[in-house]
């Protein structure tokens, strides 16, 4: 019985390492972000702790569209707030 190794990722806002269970990845394709709900879509992966407080922070201070290089829409914060609703 092999067992695999936990997989770590380093979150972009916090640069804290973390289990990469415990994130949210982003996709940036073509120019877009995406947030990736089951962590398989195609393109460059930007790992994002699952913290309330984290998220609001980066969305009032733009955080994630300077970092990322790239234009963040408002609907992409509401949906990983969402996302850590249904998980509770």
């Amino acid at each position: 019985m092999n067992k695999k190794p936990p997989i770590y990722r380093t979150c972009i806002l916090s640069r804290k390492v973390f289990l990469k269970e415990e994130m949210f990845r982003l996709v940036k394709k073509d120019g877009e972000i995406y947030f990736d709900k089951y962590q398989n879509m195609m393109g460059r992966g930007y790992y994002i702790f699952k913290d309330i407080n984290l998220i609001n922070k980066a969305k009032d201070k733009h955080s994630l569209s300077r970092l990322l290089k790239s234009d963040v829409k408002e609907e992409l914060y509401l949906e990983l707030i969402e996302n850590l609703k249904e998980r509770r």
